[in-house]
């Protein structure tokens, strides 16, 4: 019988965590670098919730069962990169069938005084949903594939200090190549992503044409990620990627436009049109709008 709902099975550690895969203990007991094909599949529970106090990084070469994040079941059986960080909930699904791939797992203090530790954060992509992952092609799938047996080779070795420093600059490599191919995947995607962008551009051409602005105040990134689908960081390097601008700088120069509109197309005072668009206080409107077109909405209306 599978879990129930409500039941979370929490890891502090990633000694816990390989007992509860019943798999050796790791090497270090902030790191260690599982093989999949060697956790025994009986063990685990296939509903069982999952949430762990580190990062994950997982590679799947091949895979024949799916991920469910949330309601839903992602399939992966092209292979490709998924990255957890600390807290996050996730249930492993398996088939019947086995796959190939790692998990790499490393706490917190493993990078902390470490410039990685400070710089971690800046790779978006571990707050991405599963859904999101990164798909590889085969020349970088190899590549990943060598990186990760380098790091394998030397957790062989006694650990150390300085084999703790080799591992840290081989992770530092790991996320900067990680990086590189979701910037591939955002740009080779074009017609994916410009869906997205389009349906964003419904979806707030919807929010004013409701006047939703009135009641619910401006549209919001979290507002428009969860009518998208998406997590907030992931539609954000999509849109830096493809337009320059994060999602907020998305939102506001579409009200911009939208103002630009009203402004020039009805008769409604600057006062109405801020409340419409969902501002608070028409002076905030204002100040956005000359931040934005140098020119003040009474000035730019007078220019029609």
């Amino acid at each position: 019988m599978g879990a129930s709902d409500s039941e979370i099975k929490h890891f502090k550690s990633i000694f816990a965590l390989m007992r509860y895969l019943g798999l050796p203990a790791p090497q270090h007991p902030l790191f260690a670098l599982v093989n999949y094909n060697k956790i025994p599949q009986q063990e685990i529970d296939s509903e069982q919730k999952l949430s762990i106090d580190f990062y994950k990084i997982s590679f799947k070469n091949t895979f024949s069962g799916k991920i469910k994040y949330g309601q839903d079941y992602y399939d992966f059986e092209e292979g490709g990169m998924a990255f957890l960080k600390p807290g996050q909930i996730v249930t492993p699904y398996q088939s019947s069938e086995s796959y190939e791939g790692y998990a790499l797992y490393f706490h917190p203090d493993f990078i902390r005084k470490y410039p990685l530790g400070s710089e971690i954060a800046s790779y978006g992509f571990f707050s991405y949903h599963i859904a999101e992952a990164l798909h590889l092609s085969a020349k970088e799938k190899a590549l990943i594939d060598q990186l990760l047996q380098a790091i394998n080779a030397e957790l062989k070795e006694n650990i150390n200090h300085f084999s703790q420093e080799v591992l840290v600059s081989q992770l530092a490599l790991l996320l900067s190549y990680s990086k590189r191919f979701y910037n591939r995947q955002f740009i080779t995607r074009k017609v994916v992503n410009h869906e997205i962008i389009h349906s964003l551009d419904e979806i707030l051409e919807q929010y004013f044409q409701d006047k939703s602005g009135l009641d619910n105040g401006l549209p919001s990134v979290t507002f428009i990620s969860n009518k998208l689908g998406l997590s907030q960081r992931y539609l954000s390097d999509l849109l830096r990627s493809l337009t320059r601008l994060n999602t907020q700088q998305y939102i506001q120069n579409a009200i911009i436009e939208k103002a630009k509109e009203k402004l020039s197309t009805t008769n409604l005072s600057v006062s109405e049109i801020a409340y419409e668009l969902g501002f608070e206080h028409p002076q905030s409107f204002s100040k956005l709008f000359k931040n934005k077109t140098y020119v003040s909405p009474l000035k730019f209306r007078a220019s029609f």
